[in-house]
C-alpha cells in the first residue's frame, strides 16, 4: 500500500482490498474508511465510474449486514457518480436486497432489455437479483426456480464486477438463504458450505464470512446442536473484533446463546 501512494488504478485498489478484509472480520468502522478513502481517492482524480463500482461494493455490504438504509443510500449515490453497465447491476442487487422492490426491478428489467446477449448477466447476475426478490417476498421455491441458470456459472470469476477478485459465490448464497425459508436445513448446509470449503474462490469477500453463520442457522434447524454451536462459534471466532453494533452480529450472537 505504501508502493501504491498516489497511483491512479493502485492506491484505489489496494484500499478496496483492505476494505473487503475488514468486513470480512466485520471491522466494519475501518472498512468503511478504506472504502472512502478509495471513493475519494478517484473522484479527486476523474475516475468517477470506479468510485462509483468501490461506492457500490459497500453499499452491498451495509444492505447484507443488517443497513438497508444505508445500502440503499449508498447504491443511489453510486449512481449518481457513474451509471454503467456494473454499477446498474449491483445496484439492482443492492436494492433487491436492501428492500426496495421497484427500483431493484427497474434496472433489472432495463438490463435484460438492454444486454441480451450478456451471459453472465443473463444466467448469474439477474437470476441473482430475480431470487433476492423473491426471497423478499417469502417465496423461496420461486427464489430456488430462478437461481437454476446460475449454477453452471457460479464459479466464475468476477473482477470485472468490483466486489470480488474471485468468485464471490452469490448465487450458492441466496440459494442457501432460500432453502432456509422452505426449513430444508440440509439442503441449505450444503450451499453454505459451498462457500467456506472454496476460500481460494471466495477469498476476503464477506459473503465468506457470514457463510458460516447459514450454515450454523441450518444445522441449529436440524437440531443438530453441536455442530450448530461450532459453526456460530467460527463465525464469531472471524468476527472476534468486530464492531458490536452490527446487527447481524447481534442477532448471531442471540441466536448462540439459546443453544447454550
Amino acid at each position: 500500500m505504501a508502493w501504491a501512494a498516489g497511483k491512479v488504478g493502485s492506491e484505489d485498489f489496494l484500499n478496496t482490498i483492505a476494505s473487503d478484509t475488514e468486513a470480512y472480520h466485520g471491522r466494519l468502522t475501518k472498512s468503511r474508511e478504506f472504502s472512502r478513502h478509495a471513493i475519494e481517492f478517484d473522484v479527486h482524480n476523474n475516475q468517477k465510474e470506479t468510485a462509483a463500482l468501490w461506492q457500490m461494493a459497500s453499499a452491498l455490504r451495509e444492505a447484507e449486514i443488517g443497513n438497508p438504509v444505508e445500502g440503499r443510500q449508498q447504491a443511489a449515490a453510486a449512481l449518481e457518480l457513474g451509471s454503467t453497465h456494473d454499477t446498474q447491476i449491483l445496484a439492482a442487487l443492492v436494492f433487491a436486497r436492501a428492500g426496495d422492490q421497484a427500483r431493484a426491478e427497474k434496472l433489472a428489467d432495463q438490463l435484460a432489455k438492454t444486454y441480451p446477449q450478456d451471459t453472465l448477466l443473463n444466467n448469474y447476475w439477474l437470476p441473482s437479483i430475480r431470487a433476492a426478490l423473491e426471497l423478499n417476498r417469502k417465496d423461496p421455491a420461486k427464489a430456488i426456480e430462478h437461481l437454476k441458470p446460475a449454477q453452471a456459472y457460479e464459479l466464475s470469476s468476477l473482477s470485472t464486477v468490483a466486489i470480488c477478485v474471485g468468485s464471490p459465490l452469490i448465487p450458492a448464497y441466496l440459494r442457501g438463504e432460500a432453502f432456509l425459508q422452505m426449513h430444508d436445513h440440509a439442503s441449505a448446509a450444503t450451499e453454505f458450505q459451498k462457500l467456506i470449503e472454496r476460500r481460494y474462490l471466495v477469498g476476503n469477500f464477506f459473503m465468506g464470512a457470514l457463510s458460516h453463520l447459514g450454515l450454523a442457522r441450518a444445522y441449529a434447524m436440524g437440531g443438530d446442536t453441536p455442530k450448530a454451536r461450532v459453526a456460530y462459534q467460527d463465525f464469531l471466532a472471524l468476527w472476534k473484533d468486530a464492531d458490536p453494533d452490527i446487527p447481524i452480529l447481534k442477532q448471531a450472537k442471540a441466536e448462540y446463546a439459546k443453544l447454550q
